[in-house]
């Protein structure tokens, strides 16, 4: 894609923000990118992603500086001349009256000017990509921790036949109802679902977490506030609507932290307060492309699901310790589901563009013989709270400086995939699926196992 067209593509996203988010529009500090250009530069080449070049950044952000000085400059010329103007006035001095008028079609021009630079300025300062943590493995993922024995029994069965043979799942009417790719669970499918939810939601809450329901629906701004914007060789993951009486942009949430993001946007917040805590309940929706193959056979690749989410709002100094904290939770989670995973920490090139640093969790799954992502955890440092004002006054301040918020999040239960690996995981000989005990509160019947 030239540059052009990439510009274009990126002035309009630069519109969306103009035109409904002016109380968040994005606050990005070009002067850290143009003193660290090179740097920048190769922090973009070992993500593998290169959609702008920061040394043509740093030179728009000199140009824009220069054109700053030379409008503040004949600002202060222009006020020196009006006072001139009302005696020159009176003179009948038309020197210092044809003076002003040059400096004010000056400043106009200057004005357009700089204006032009800023959005070309943020347009592609928006795809320059968060920074990546020093102790991130270079090229591959490093396996930090394997909880339990993954099973390799022959004859173990993949979660479609069980989950067909119990009645869990309805595929075929699905496609007929919305397409491939969805799926109704029901029975004790649907109570399955129901369950990890509850599981999910009750044990954040136990820490304290804030439980939030979140909406399905949100703006544009707010969507690539957050960093989902999609590589130019890949197809859009984000299912586009049009609503409302102005028929604005809207998108599907692709993940509850896209809301819970918003649900801090343009919010300044006391020093105090923090970290907050959020455990947010709502529907991913991905609009994948792909035919279906065994890689996205039943529940593992779909284009709707419910989605348990972590998300925090933090100083810069208590991010890091809150990766941690995620981290910890999922852990207990999945050993108490009784599942066989594999922490990994994630090299460069699989970071997103807002993660810092991001954790990948993975299962086991028998009938898939490998292993399966099912979570993660992503420190955001200020990537998202820049470009969605989000803020906060520190405790000791003079009544003038805030300071940028961190955002850390992380995904407690993506239902499907948690499905899939208790499914294949405690699959039985008789054909019963054992349920995890933890799960059992939530079913009717408290069952020990499906049959």
């Amino acid at each position: 894609m030239s540059l052009r067209c990439l510009l274009k593509r990126r002035l309009l996203t630069c519109q969306h923000y103009r035109h409904y988010t002016t109380e968040f529009r994005p606050r990005l500090d070009y002067a850290r990118i143009a003193n660290h250009a090179s740097s920048v530069q190769e922090n973009m080449l070992s993500r593998k992603h290169c959609p702008v070049d920061a040394h043509h950044i740093k030179s728009l952000y000199e140009r824009r500086l220069a054109v700053y000085n030379t409008l503040t400059d004949l600002r202060a010329t222009r006020n020196q001349l009006s006072k001139q103007a009302k005696r020159a006035s009176a003179n009948k001095d038309t020197n210092v009256i044809e003076a002003a008028k040059r400096v004010k079609q000056d400043i106009k021009q200057n004005e357009a000017q700089l204006a032009e630079l800023e959005e070309e300025l943020l347009a592609l300062a928006l795809q320059v990509p968060n920074d990546t943590h020093r102790d991130v493995p270079s090229d591959t993922p490093r396996v930090l921790k394997v909880v339990g024995k993954p099973r390799e029994e022959d004859k173990l069965q993949d979660h479609v036949t069980i989950a067909q043979r119990l009645e869990l799942i309805d595929f075929e009417q699905a496609a007929i109802a919305s397409g491939s790719s969805f799926y109704y669970l029901q029975g004790y499918g649907a109570f399955l679902e129901a369950a990890l939810i509850q599981y999910a939601m009750h044990k954040a809450a136990e820490r304290g977490y804030l439980a939030v329901m979140t909406p399905d629906i949100v703006r544009n701004g707010i969507l690539e506030g957050c960093g989902f914007q999609p590589r130019s060789d890949e197809s859009s993951q984000i299912y586009r609507v049009r609503g409302g009486e102005d028929h604005e942009q809207l998108c599907l949430a692709g993940t509850a932290e896209i809301p819970l993001a918003g649900k801090f946007a343009g919010r300044l917040v006391d020093e105090a307060t923090l970290p907050q805590r959020l455990v947010g309940f709502g529907h991913a929706f991905r609009a994948e492309a792909g035919g279906r193959g065994t890689e996205t056979k039943g529940l593992y690749r779909v284009h709707q699901f419910s989605k348990v989410e972590l998300f925090a709002v933090t100083t810069p100094d208590q991010s890091e310790a809150m990766i941690d904290e995620f981290k910890e939770l999922q852990e207990e989670m999945y050993t108490e589901l009784g599942l066989c995973f594999r922490i990994l920490d994630m090299p460069p090139d699989e970071l997103g563009a807002s993660a810092y640093r991001k954790y990948d969790m993975e299962a086991w799954m028998p009938g898939r013989r490998k292993w399966g992502e099912i979570s993660s955890t992503s420190n955001c440092t200020d990537y998202q709270s820049r470009r969605l004002n989000i803020r906060y006054r520190p405790t000791h301040h003079n009544g003038k400086n805030t300071l940028f918020c961190h955002t850390v999040n992380g995904t407690a239960i993506a239902v499907p995939r948690i499905i899939i690996a208790i499914l294949e995981t405690f699959q039985k000989s008789d054909g019963s699926v054992e349920i995890p005990s933890v799960l059992r509160p939530w079913l009717p019947g408290q069952p020990k196992s499906l049959e």
